[in-house]
């Protein structure tokens, strides 16, 4: 007889709250929740005074090549993130050789330590036997322009279309869990609603989610991305002759912006889910409100090259104050604005965790001067955390999340010496001030929120449940000390309250530290499931 591991004295979230029971977990799988008599030779963890709840799966994250980090791992077990989600905003390794991904993504995703090739199957295969925790993949849609169009800036071809949404249903049929976007990111700026529409059809068929950064910056702007999404949504439709699953990334703006959009879409007819992280700020590549696309989409030495260039800064130095200055989320402010996360040059390691206008202070120049000479020393290697010009509250925030279509994603950035604190802390941090300390959430909104929504969604098997034949993804929660420790001045600091996790019914995480344990999977789209 297999041994058996019980969780006894604990408590299962139920649609009316909290239920004492205990849970067995055999062969990887829940398969006794209730009051369980004691077996000989059973393996029994004390969780009194705790909540058995599905491992949280984070529908957004950028821990792509940094899954066999065991800094990375702990810090999402300690969440109890048991799942993530990779190949966001359209930029990752698979298909092609992830060169492009390893260069571009640099500051936000890194090079991967294996893989050079052999799409999807090769990205989730490499996973197993490297990490605690499990990862879906979406496949990005500006790794597969780059594959058939490179660097150009002008539309598709058909030719090239057919192409490129053949590279998605190679994807879909390998097991991605749909296709990802990133319409303000290089090259899938150069993308319009055609291209995406025509990648999206292999999605639709497959049943897949289309996952999009939409275009335009958010906040202010949102309407013209959502629209977008619903004329994508129906061109798609139309192609495929089968409807398309959106879901909106880390979708930030005022919440009467949020939830009107999203009531938008569904009188459009359009099937839409979101996820939002519980901060104001926001984290993505220097470059991104500095530089035009045309400056990004040059291989870095170019770029590097046009930079530095004394005839052309003046101009530069100009075209780049007025991009800041006229973004929605930045405005006339904005050196006060971007706080300096990664800058991969060693000799400005000290100004991380500085503003660019203090930075720019302490080295004696202006600050889109030191940002362009950063950029240049850094060959592009560089990350910010962004304010926006009009905070929110936590309780505006919660109007956000209690939407039914929210889904938890931390957008987590791990590169860095002074990364957004959303990496460490997203979703201790959505129990401790949502259910705990503002009551916006229940702990069964909390489940569905984090767990259960987001395993339908995206097709994820057995997951999102603490119910006889799940996948034992499981997280020990203590309701009363769960709680967020990293913050913008300390931002690498691990939340606590989650000590005990397990993955496909193996501990990974005990007494709050991981055991070494691998049981991390690839896990896989195949016939409207994943395995």
């Amino acid at each position: 007889m297999k041994t058996r591991t019980v969780l006894r004295g604990g408590s299962v979230i139920t649609p009316g709250g909290p239920v004492r029971a205990d849970v067995a977990i055999e062969a990887g799988e829940v398969t006794r929740v209730g009051r369980i008599s004691a077996r000989e030779d059973d393996t029994v963890l004390d969780v009194s005074a705790r909540f058995v709840l599905p491992g949280f799966i984070d529908v957004h994250s950028h821990a792509d090549g940094l899954l066999g980090d065991p800094d990375v791992t702990r810090t999402l077990l300690r969440q109890g993130v048991t799942t993530v989600i990779a190949g966001q905003d359209g930029v990752s390794y698979a298909p092609g050789d992830g060169a492009y991904a390893s260069e571009y993504f640099a500051a936000i995703n890194g090079p991967h330590p294996s893989y050079r090739g052999g799409g999807v199957d090769a990205y989730l295969s490499g996973i197993e036997g490297t990490t605690a925790v499990n990862a879906g993949y979406l496949v990005p849609a500006g790794t597969v322009r780059f594959d058939v169009c490179g660097r150009d800036d002008r539309p598709a071809s058909e030719v090239e279309r057919r192409r490129m949404a053949e590279l998605v249903a190679e994807g879909m049929d390998a097991g991605a869990l749909g296709l990802s976007s990133g319409l303000d990111y290089v090259p899938g700026i150069f993308q319009d609603a055609d291209e995406i529409a025509a990648l999206c059809a292999p999605v639709a068929r497959a049943g897949g989610v289309y996952v999009t950064h939409m275009r335009g910056g958010y906040e202010s702007n949102t309407a013209a991305g959502i629209a977008e999404v619903a004329e994508i949504s129906r061109r798609a439709e139309l192609e495929s002759g089968s409807p398309l699953k959106v879901h909106v990334s880390h979708f930030h703006a005022d919440a009467d912006i949020v939830l009107g959009q999203l009531d938008a879409l569904d009188e459009a007819g359009v099937d839409a889910t979101f996820d939002a992280y519980p901060y104001v700020r926001g984290c993505t590549l220097l470059g991104m409100p500095l530089l035009s696309p045309e400056i990004s989409a040059l291989p870095r030495e170019e770029a590097v090259a046009v930079i530095t260039d004394p005839a052309r800064r003046a101009a530069l130095r100009e075209a780049c104050t007025n991009r800041a200055t006229q973004s929605a989320s930045l405005g006339p402010d904005w050196p006060d604005m971007i706080t300096l996360a990664h800058i991969a040059a060693p000799e400005l390691a000290w100004a991380h965790g500085l503003t660019l206008r203090d930075a720019a202070d302490r080295a004696d120049t202006s600050p889109v001067d030191f940002a362009l000479d950063a950029l240049a020393a850094s060959h592009l290697e560089c990350s910010a955390v962004m304010a926006v010009r009009h905070p929110r509250s936590d309780t505006e925030l919660a109007r956000i999340f209690s939407h039914p279509a929210h889904t938890g994603g931390s957008d987590g950035i791990h590169i860095g010496a002074h990364p957004h604190p959303r990496a460490a802390g997203t979703f201790a941090r959505f129990l401790r001030e949502y259910v705990r300390e503002l009551g916006a959430w229940s702990w069964s909104d909390a489940v569905h929120h984090l767990s259960a929504l987001p395993a339908r969604r995206f097709g994820l098997g057995r997951r999102g449940a603490v119910e006889v034949g799940a996948v034992a993804d499981l997280v020990i929660v203590d309701p009363a000390t769960v709680t967020d420790l990293s913050t913008y001045e300390h931002p690498r600091v691990a939340a606590v309250g989650i000590d005990d996790v397990f993955v496909a019914g193996v501990r990974v995480l005990a007494g709050g530290e991981p055991t070494g344990a691998l049981p991390g999977r690839g896990l896989r789209r195949t016939a409207g499931v994943a395995a």
